[in-house]
């Protein structure tokens, strides 16, 4: 050290400061991407601190100098509104709050209470093949910052959601509705009042006049009663609306799925999935009647016949059929034709982590689509033949706007939960409405009668043994990020219901659109109606003490057994349903 110089002290903030700014003098923005991070916020300007501030984007990688903005991994990041730290204070003391249960009815939710009439979501501004690309990047980008400050002039930050601020993710969406035929609006059954935008239908069937199909997807993690009762309230919602439920994981794509009543419910997918035969036979049929006789798509009908009529056995060796398979990146501008080239366009639109990429693969028989949990996996749409007269386009996942709580974001999957600031408060919303200490059979850490969502969190630490590097403390923090990945995964069962549902339970039960939406997700007959379907975990091993490696070498039989409840069904329809070929009855309605 020089003399006459006293040590000065250097904090790790200070520190972590010096290190940011090294790194952007080393990674200068370029002019293209400044544009397009400062309209991000309304009305802001090129100020990096103000931006910081005010915009946060989740799974940042480091980006090279040299790079240009189409091959910038950074294109495509998920950009939220960042929030204050006071109300990150306010939300994480209320979580150490005594839990005070609700009743059941507080998971009866509508599409009113999140979608306010007001509250539109950005469509691309007019364009002509006159203007150039340096005109329509300049007129979309004053268009939507334009929009971004109407809505902050009429909503508080607290009351808005995380919805999308990346520009780009938007334009994405703009180019897929311009050249589909049908847009196929994927939801999860668990959430689908607060996934499914009325205004995204009223838009695409009005000003586009284009068709839409919903798809209730996931409908193997909720008990059937339910999927009918969602079924028929989006119906009476959406007058002219068609609907189908599908599941990517019917129970020939598991291996040792289990079925329980208490604790937590686990499956496994097998490594080659088959096609999703009784889903895919659904959505032929919706695009069969849309469509008529103005495009042949009687290939799509070959392909899932002939997945159909093989048996378990042989599906294992056979590949299906003719397969036919395009993935890039279209950002060209051209006019839409409707069935251009005689080829049935179906495009893919929902929000992350709603299944839209896994149905695609159970569409196809195979993986064609990378498959992630972390939203904002699928960063640009992408354009896959599913036979060459129907293509599909994935859509990246969206968050479009609404009033639905952030706590209830991360679990919808809308909000990556490794990305969560407060996960404590998303605990204390399910454990208000489901009895997690029943569930998981904690102990308390304290040894108290009275419940906190802190102290569900340290219980599960504790029953898992996770413990702080240092000091050994309770691992709050990562038990609250565990438990919000299980209800994601569906291994904890959490879902929302229609108006009305727990009134009219026992209606739903016997609706005989029941029996429907069991045969959908290949299961067998036994249970009760109340009774969900097991979960599927592709990324865990079960929590109950199951051996992975012994589930590997003892593969579970396909075949469904009938059990003693099954004697009071109808015969024909046990017969039909639970024989060696699970397709013969869809085979024989379809020819």
């Amino acid at each position: 050290m020089p003399h006459g110089r006293k040590k000065v002290p250097f904090s790790g903030k200070a520190k972590k400061l010096q290190l940011q700014a090294k790194k952007q003098t080393k990674s200068p923005w370029n002019d293209n991407e400044r544009r397009v991070k400062s309209i991000l916020v309304a009305g802001s300007s090129d100020d990096d601190e103000y931006l910081e501030d005010n915009v946060q984007k989740l799974n940042q990688q480091p980006v090279r100098s040299n790079a240009t903005s189409k091959s910038n991994a950074n294109r495509y990041l998920l950009q939220f509104k960042r929030e204050s730290d006071a109300e990150l204070r306010e939300r994480k003391e209320q979580s150490r709050k005594t839990l005070v249960p609700l009743p059941e009815t507080s998971r009866e939710v509508s599409s009113e209470q999140y979608f306010p009439d007001d509250l539109k979501f950005p469509v691309r501004p007019p364009w002509d093949f006159n203007m150039s690309k340096e005109q329509l990047d300049a007129r979309e980008n004053r268009y939507f910052t334009e929009y971004l400050k109407d809505i902050e002039k009429r909503y508080k930050s607290t009351d808005l959601s995380y919805f999308e601020l990346n520009l780009e993710t938007w334009r994405q969406l703009w180019r897929v509705m311009e050249m589909l035929d049908i847009a196929l609006v994927i939801v999860d059954i668990r959430f689908p009042s607060l996934m499914f935008p009325p205004y995204l239908f009223e838009y695409v069937s009005n000003e586009l006049k284009k068709s839409v199909i919903l798809v209730l997807n996931k409908i193997d993690l909720v008990p059937a009663p339910l999927v009918v009762a969602w079924k028929h309230y989006f119906q009476e919602r959406f007058p002219g609306i068609q609907i189908i439920t599908f599941t990517s994981f019917p129970s020939y794509n598991l291996r040792d799925a289990t079925n329980k009543k208490t604790g937590l419910n686990v499956r496994r997918c097998k490594g080659k999935m088959k096609m999703a035969a009784e889903g895919a036979q659904k959505l032929y049929a919706a695009c069969k009647e849309i469509v008529g006789e103005e495009v042949d798509i009687s290939s799509w009908h070959s392909k899932i016949t002939e997945e159909m009529t093989l048996e378990y056995d042989e599906a294992e060796e056979v590949e299906v059929g003719e397969t036919v398979t395009l993935k890039r990146q279209d950002t060209r501008f051209k006019g839409y034709n409707k069935f251009e080239g005689g080829v049935l366009t179906i495009g893919c639109i929902g929000q992350p982590n709603v299944g839209k990429s896994s149905l695609m693969n159970a569409l196809m028989g195979k993986k064609v689509v990378s498959v992630s949990r972390t939203p904002g996996h699928t960063k640009h749409f992408q354009t896959i033949f599913l036979t060459p007269q129907v293509r599909l386009c994935d859509c990246p996942g969206l968050v479009f706007p609404s009033v639905v709580p952030k706590v209830l974001q991360a679990i919808m999957g809308s909000y990556p939960i490794a990305q969560l600031r407060d996960p404590y408060s998303s605990v204390k919303y399910i454990a208000e409405r489901i009895d997690l200490v029943a569930i998981l059979k904690l102990e308390h850490p304290e040894h108290d009668d009275e419940w906190s969502a802190i102290d569900v969190c340290d219980g599960w630490a504790l029953k898992k043994g996770f413990y702080t590097a240092r000091a050994a403390r309770l691992d709050t923090y990562r038990a609250a990020n565990h438990l919000l990945r299980m209800v994601l995964d569906g291994k904890i069962s959490m879902y929302f219901t229609p108006p009305g549902y727990f009134e009219k339970k026992a209606l739903w039960e016997e609706h005989p659109e029941v029996q429907s939406v069991k045969w959908i997700q290949a299961v067998n007959q036994s249970g009760t109606g109340d009774q969900a379907a097991p979960v599927v975990s592709e990324y865990e091993s079960s929590d109950e003490g199951s051996n992975p490696a012994k589930d590997d070498r003892h593969p579970r039989n396909q075949s469904n057994s009938s059990s003693e409840g099954d004697e009071e069904d109808d015969e024909d329809s046990d017969d039909n349903l639970n024989s060696r070929n699970k397709f013969q009855v869809l085979n024989a309605s379809i020819d």
